[in-house]
């Protein structure tokens, strides 16, 4: 999604400047996070030129792909996403301006793609679970030598090394009564 410099102060001398599209960031799929797969995003930008800034407010809104917290199953996520950036066209671009997050425009074109990518990044949440209570391709349950056990199923089972004692228990119960 790149615009230059010219179209943007062209486009926004009376009203604002507005643009509409789709943006490909399956490229977040490769980065080490936890985005299985990502749809194309839609992107809404408006641009307002105040003197040598340029802010460009973003509407983002998509899905993507995370795994479970708890059973690694796909779980569908749906982003939307609303932010701002400010860009400078001035040569006199200071580390004042990069604290306050201005970024520099080289040249003459405005890529807004990274921008784009860097604010889904920061909107992945840091776990998601399913709603399935049993969901299909879930993490195993039972293996060779190893079970997941639950407090309910625990309570019920006996240690097999008291299995002996509890036979003794029983023999006990029946003489008394």
């Amino acid at each position: 999604m790149k615009f230059t410099v010219a179209q943007i102060h062209k486009s926004s001398i009376n009203e604002p400047m507005e643009f509409e599209g789709i943006v490909d960031v399956s490229e977040l799929e490769t980065m080490n996070n936890d985005i299985r797969r990502i749809d194309p995003a839609q992107v809404h930008v408006t641009f307002i030129v105040e003197g040598e800034e340029i802010i460009a407010s973003m509407k983002i809104k998509g899905e993507m792909i995370l795994p479970c917290a708890r059973t690694l199953v796909d779980v569908p996520y749906p982003y939307q996403i609303e932010e701002s950036e400010v860009f400078t066209t001035s040569p006199y671009y200071t580390n004042e301006d990069e604290d306050n997050e201005i970024h520099s425009i080289k040249g003459e074109v405005l890529d807004l793609k990274p921008y784009i990518m860097e604010n889904i990044l920061l909107a992945v949440p840091f776990r998601v679970f399913t709603d399935e209570v049993n969901p299909e391709g879930a993490a195993p349950t039972a293996g060779e030598g190893w079970q997941f056990v639950q407090e309910e199923i625990k309570e019920k089972t006996i240690d097999p090394r008291l299995k002996k004692l509890e036979s003794l228990l029983e023999n006990r119960k029946k003489e008394n009564e």
